[in-house]
């Protein structure tokens, strides 16, 4: 078995339908358009450089308008106790056609199939949020349903899954295989991601300061990862690239402590898995790509001294199915 390492990247493309619970769309904008001109450049960046990748794409971005939208409406809707979290009553709300681009993503969507190295995954049809409370299992089966349709319009096979804000949860993993999805990011190995719905401080300043400092080891061995009949490979996130904020010093440190997680799992052979939405780019596009452009020179110089390999997940799952 070869004892190489791999760095595994995968994008949470989500456009409005991953915030539009949290922020005002009228002030986004600009960051929303930033957004749309960054992805052709991280597809060409990707290819330039044999980049794999896995987007992860919510899968009302397939539609082409809304007529199309409310046809893909299905009758037993995710019943969130919370309603401000559900797609539908957003979407059934928006009556201005001049923001579509920033709800459908149909040429996006293309590009990424058509560019070598991508995987189009999925990260639900409604950006399902499966640890909140009164939804259950066959609206989650019933909206993967959805989104399994849509993307074999456009000739795709979806694989891999990303759970919206890693809200995995155990008993949905069964579902997700028996619907031919055969991988999922599961959340990082430290007790700051156990439960990805904390508010806690403590949690907060945990996760926002391992961006910058050793908090232990975030590779790990491909040979940790096992195969079961029933449920998909969990395939663990190991670093959540942070949008530029801040000052130069602590971009630099951000920068500085992914590429040392990325030498250490090349010498040790193991897995790297960094993952952002493309949206964290539309602050600071420019200065976001300059960052992307340093971790891929990293990558590069990984790959020749220690034949460090770049694959998506469906890639990986591949990988381990055929490890003995």
């Amino acid at each position: 078995m070869s004892k190489n390492g791999y760095l595994i990247i995968s994008l949470d493309f989500e456009l409005i339908w991953g915030v539009f619970d949290v922020i005002d769309l009228q002030d986004k904008r600009r960051y929303f358009e930033n957004t749309i001109k960054v992805i052709p450049e991280i597809l060409s960046l990707f290819k330039e450089n044999d980049i794999h990748c896995t987007w992860a794409i919510v899968g009302m971005l397939f539609n082409r308008n809304w007529e199309e939208w409310k046809r893909n409406i299905p009758q037993n809707k995710p019943d969130y106790l919370n309603e401000k979290l559900s797609a539908y009553n957003y979407g059934s709300n928006h009556n201005s056609e001049e923001d579509d681009s920033f709800f459908f993503a149909p040429q996006l969507i293309r590009s990424i199939k058509n560019t070598k190295g991508q995987e189009v995954g999925t990260h639900t049809y409604s950006h399902y949020y499966c640890l909140e409370d009164s939804q259950n299992e066959v609206q989650f089966s019933n909206d993967l349903d959805i989104a399994i349709n849509v993307a074999k319009d456009y000739g795709i096979e979806l694989k891999s899954l990303v759970f919206p804000r890693n809200q995995l949860k155990d008993s949905y993993l069964k579902i997700c295989k028996s619907k031919g999805i055969l991988n999922v990011r599961s959340n990082p190995l430290s007790w700051y991601w156990d439960d990805p719905t904390s508010e806690s401080i403590l949690v907060k300043v945990a996760r926002t300061g391992d961006a910058y400092l050793n908090f232990g080891k975030k590779s790990y061995s491909l040979e940790n990862l096992e195969t079961s009949n029933d449920l998909p490979l969990e395939q663990p996130a190991s670093r959540f690239l942070r949008p530029v904020e801040g000052q130069n010093f602590i971009r630099d440190l951000k920068i500085e402590r992914i590429k040392r997680e990325m030498t250490s799992a090349a010498k040790a052979g193991e897995i790297y898995h960094l993952w952002w939405h493309p949206h964290n780019f539309g602050v600071e596009p420019e200065e976001s790509m300059l960052d992307i452009m340093k971790i891929i020179n990293h990558y590069k110089e990984l790959n020749v001294k220690f034949n460090f390999q770049s694959l998506n997940m469906d890639e990986l799952g591949a990988l381990v199915l055929n490890k003995v």
